[in-house]
């Protein structure tokens, strides 16, 4: 006969990609992962269903090294969001200016009598406004990417320090 233990539960949603740096850095915060239930799929996004003994050594300790590494994830996420953040809100702002100028050009085209000379003028910009988007786009997310790369690097590094610290506790 087997001794009673008494768990605690948690339920974490990821990214299908994200899933086994959650697993294997949960285990080192004394859970593991629960086999009476399964991973719910859905499409992207995965439910991890992990329990632990209610009874551990050094559960507070561990409690607060896993808030770190959660602050941390959440800080991951939030600079891989900057990257995308800045160059789309830029390329947006200037694909509404070149729209802008296009619906120009058709105002003075369609003018009674029509003003080709003004439409040439403002159909060059507004044609420009919505090329440069996608290369304003690109060159804006790789130096923001070169600029917060180091940064997610360095909250990796601390989630490996705390992932050392809990598993040392156990």
């Amino acid at each position: 006969m087997t001794p009673y233990v008494q768990y605690e539960y948690l339920n974490v949603s990821a990214t299908a990609d994200n899933a086994p740096l959650l697993l294997d850095c949960y285990e080192n915060f004394g859970w593991t992962q629960d086999e009476r239930h399964f991973s719910s799929d859905t499409g992207r996004t995965v439910t991890l269903h992990l329990k632990r003994d209610r009874k551990i050594i050094n559960r507070m300790e561990l409690t607060r090294l896993q808030r770190n590494f959660e602050g941390c994830l959440q800080e991951i996420k939030l600079l891989e969001r900057s990257r995308k953040q800045l160059a789309s809100i830029w390329a947006a702002v200037l694909a509404i200016i070149g729209t802008a100028f296009m619906a120009g050009a058709v105002f003075a085209v369609t003018n009674d009598p029509p003003l080709y000379p003004l439409m040439v003028l403002l159909a060059v910009p507004g044609f420009a406004g919505w090329v440069l988007p996608y290369f304003i786009y690109h060159r804006l997310f790789a130096r923001q990417h070169r600029k917060v790369q180091p940064l997610i690097d360095a909250k990796y590094q601390e989630i490996d320090q705390l992932c050392e610290k809990g598993h040392a506790l156990l």
